[in-house]
This record gives structure tokens, C-alpha cells and sequence, in this order.
């Protein structure tokens, strides 16, 4: 009687037996050992999960259920067993991921020239414009872009000259990156992560501030600062001894390592002549800063001293000084700074701008007025600026014009005058008024900070003196 051959016996050697007397039996005992093999081996894996596994880890054992039910011998159970498991493993590793090497594009660094724009940019790049006009209309690049000034930087990646990415540092803290997607081109400003380092100073005056700077290696915006703290106290060009010296708190700034600028004077002290200045800064809630002595006063006065970065004084104040070009006694009511023409010049103090014009021998001149009853003037302007017009405000510091020898005057300076209630008083000597201190609600708070600050300056000014003393 012809019988199909099960395809699971076909690889084995067939019986010297004749089939016809050992297949029935053969086929009831394999039927009968096997089934309960599959009965157990269902079992298990329904309870498995049931139990640990999730619902889906069942499917396995599904698939079985639907292999034919022919006779299977422990050998050829052994086997289905371990071709089971290659499989599962040859499956596993059929589906790993393809880790692929990022794609590589041609980079371009630019520096933007004075007259670049843009569109300059990109067609002596050979870069795509129609790309360019994408950009420029997300609303996080377009103003960004259109404004460019000579040093800016921006980062560009191309594919053959279809944009990939393009970035610009917008200021310390932060960039603009602009990227391309399936979907098109996006836009965002993200942040430039900075870290500040504590840094102490001190340097000593033989001849000048800044050659005591250059001479301690520090940096000439660090000295700057130092000078514009102490503006209202010491004139750093006819106040200066040798032997003066100073010591300073600051920060320094650093990105991804690197140095990357001095950030804010922390705290410093400036002995002068005998006088100990010392200033300590401080932030409030809306991030203002300004600075202030140990008990809470503004180090700032209601006026600058000298309103103008000059080289000398040309002439002080003097109510008997013969005038250099009338050549007859005429007192000289303010005090005149030598400077190159076009050195800008600052206001004093807040206040309202009530004359800006042609003012006879003062030649070019503007009068502020301010509180107090005190007016200053300012003479000899090569020109005005701009912000300056009459009846205007104007903050300490803002400039209102430019040196310059107009009217009654030899060689380009400043001449200034201080008048309180209409009576000339010599600006270098007058009392000057004091600033409003640190406000009330920020007293405590800043004064928790002095001690620690100053404990901290003054451990390091015993260094750097017991270090000149054993020099």
C-alpha cells in the first residue's frame, strides 16, 4: 500500500526493513511520543505568557500549531529544536540596525568684509539663492541675516552648493543655526554655554596706570573698568604717584576650554596718595549693576570730573590768567582738556540740554542744565551729536559732541565750566554730590556679600605685599 513519505523523514537512511511491516508501528509511536513532546512544550509557553513575558511572546508557539502533524522522532524533534533557535538568531541579526557614517559636506568659513551682503555672499560661494531666499524669510533668521556687519562670522555647509546648514554667533551666549530638513529649511537660537573663572590682579605705578598694567600682563579693558570705577575720585592722569598700587576681583570668561574675554570687575581697591578707594559690584533683580563702597554708597558722583578722555590739562581754572590770544588778564572760569579733534565728549551729569549753538568766543558750545540749580558748559566743539538737540535729556556719560577749536581757541580742546546758582566754581575742586546709595531693598542682601568679597581681596593683597617684601 503506497503511503506519502513524510518530508521530515526524507533525509534520513530509510529501514533495511520493509516499510510495509514497521511503518504503522513506527508511525503510532513517534505520533504517540511526540505528542505529548508538543502538549508540554504548549504548556509551557502559555504559561510563560501568561506570566513574565507579554501576550505577544505566545506567537511562537502558535506557529507551531500550524506545522503539519506528521509522525516526529526524538532526533528529529532535537533538530526542529536547534533549527529553531538558528533561526530565531539569524532572524535577530537580519533586523539589527545599520549604523551609517554621517554624510560628509563641503564647509565654509566666512568673514564678512565691509559692502558684503548676503546674496554678495552666496554667488562668489556659487551657493544656492533660492536657498538664501528661504532662509531670509523664517522669521528667527531673517532679521539676523539681513544685518551684517565687517568681522561677523557665519558657518556654512554644502552639498554642491545646495545649503545644508548656515551659523552666526548672534553675542556670547547665543547663535543662530539654520538647517535643512526633508520638509525644508528650519531656524533657532540656541545657547552658547559659558563658563566664568574667579581671576585676582594687582599691579603697582612707577610712571603711568596703564604702563603698571602692561607691565602685571593685564589686559587694557580690564584697566579701563578700573578706571571708569574710581572716574569720580581719582583723576588717572593728574592724580597718579608712583608707588600707587591696586588690587582687583574680576572674571574671566571661557567657552568650550577656551578663554574667550574678561567679563566684569568683581571687587578692587585703589590706593592713591595716601586715600584707600575700594568698590564692591552688585546686580539687582532686573540685572542692572553698578558699584558701591562697603556700607552701601554709590562710588559714582552726580558728575564726572573730566568729561572728556584728554591727553592734559591746557589750562585750569584761574580767575587771573591772561588769555592766549586777547594777551589781557580775563579770568579763566573752567578748565581746559587737551585732546585730539573729534575726541567725543560726555554730559557730566543727567540733565536737559538748554542751549546746543554759536556762543561768541566759546565758539560751538552746549549748556546743560541739572538739578540742584547747577548748569556745565562746554566749549571750543568741532560738532554736535546727533542725540544732543535742545530741550532733550541727557544721562551722565552720553555723548553730546566732539572736540574741537572752534571760537576764541589755539589748538583743539575741551573748555568746561561747573556753575552752582549761576557762580563759576573750579570743576576739579568742587564737592561734588553724591549719588543715591544702593536702594533700600537691596541693602541687606548686598551687604551679606561685602564681608566674604573682602575677606577674600584682603587675603590676597597680604600675598602679593609679603611677596614684594621678600622680593
Amino acid at each position: 500500500m503506497d503511503r506519502p513519505i513524510s518530508p521530515l523523514l526524507h533525509d534520513y537512511k530509510p529501514s533495511a526493513r520493509k516499510p510495509e511491516k514497521s511503518a504503522k508501528p513506527l508511525r503510532w509511536f513517534c505520533v504517540g511520543l511526540g505528542l505529548p513532546l508538543i502538549a508540554v512544550a504548549l504548556v509551557l509557553t502559555l504559561g510563560s505568557a501568561s506570566g513574565d513575558r507579554p501576550a505577544r511572546t505566545a506567537q511562537p508557539a502558535a506557529s507551531a500549531e500550524m506545522r503539519p502533524t506528521e509522525p516526529v522522532s526524538n532526533a528529529d524533534l532535537m533538530r526542529l529544536t536547534t533549527d529553531d533557535h538558528s533561526s530565531t538568531e539569524t532572524t535577530h541579526d537580519f533586523h539589527a540596525p545599520l549604523v551609517l557614517p554621517p554624510p560628509e559636506y563641503d564647509s565654509i568659513e566666512l568673514t564678512v568684509k565691509s559692502g558684503d551682503t548676503l546674496d554678495r555672499l552666496f554667488r562668489r560661494h556659487k551657493l544656492d539663492l533660492g536657498h538664501l531666499a528661504a532662509i531670509v524669510n523664517l522669521p528667527d533668521a531673517g532679521r539676523r541675516l539681513r544685518m551684517l556687519r565687517p568681522g561677523d562670522h557665519l558657518e556654512i555647509k554644502h552639498d554642491q552648493g545646495q545649503l545644508v546648514s548656515l551659523y552666526r554667533k548672534i553675542d556670547l551666549t547665543s547663535a543662530l543655526l539654520v538647517s535643512r530638513a526633508d520638509s525644508g529649511f528650519s531656524a533657532e537660537v540656541i545657547e552658547r554655554p559659558i563658563e566664568i573663572r574667579a581671576r585676582r590682579a594687582y599691579g603697582r605705578i612707577e610712571s603711568s596706570l596703564f604702563e603698571s598694567a602692561a607691565a602685571a600682563g593685564l589686559p587694557d579693558k580690564l584697566i579701563m573698568n578700573l578706571a571708569g570705577i574710581f572716574a569720580w575720585d581719582i583723576d588717572f592722569v593728574l592724580d597718579i604717584r608712583q608707588n600707587d598700587d591696586y588690587f582687583i576681583l574680576y572674571e574671566e570668561i571661557y567657552q568650550d576650554g577656551l578663554y574667550v574675554t574678561d567679563g566684569e570687575i568683581i571687587a578692587a581697591e585703589f590706593n592713591n596718595n595716601g586715600r584707600t578707594f575700594q568698590a564692591i559690584r552688585f546686580v539687582d533683580k532686573d540685572g542692572r549693576s553698578d558699584y558701591f563702597t562697603p556700607d552701601g554708597h554709590s562710588v559714582r558722583k552726580a558728575f564726572l570730573r573730566a568729561p572728556v578722555d584728554f591727553t592734559r590739562i591746557s589750562s585750569s581754572f584761574n580767575p587771573s590768567r591772561r588769555h592766549p590770544v586777547l594777551n589781557t588778564i580775563r579770568a579763566h572760569r573752567g578748565v581746559d582738556y587737551a585732546a585730539p579733534k573729534g575726541t567725543p565728549i560726555k554730559a557730566a551729569g543727567d540733565g536737559k540740554v538748554s542751549f546746543r549753538g554759536r556762543k561768541g568766543g566759546y565758539g560751538n558750545a552746549v549748556i546743560l542744565q541739572h538739578g540742584g540749580n547747577i548748569t556745565t558748559l562746554y566749549a571750543h566743539l568741532s560738532s554736535f551729536a546727533r542725540t544732543a538737540a535742545v530741550g532733550s535729556r541727557v544721562t551722565q556719560g552720553q555723548t553730546i559732541g566732539f572736540v574741537g577749536s572752534t571760537g576764541l581757541a589755539t589748538a583743539a580742546h575741551l573748555h568746561y565750566e561747573y556753575r552752582l546758582n549761576g557762580v563759576h566754581r573750579n570743576p576739579r575742586t568742587v564737592k561734588l554730590p553724591e549719588a543715591e546709595p544702593i536702594k533700600e531693598e537691596y541693602r541687606q542682601e548686598f551687604l551679606s556679600t561685602v564681608d566674604p568679597i573682602l575677606r577674600e581681596l584682603q587675603r590676597y593683597k597680604r600675598t602679593q605685599i609679603a611677596a614684594l617684601e621678600s622680593a
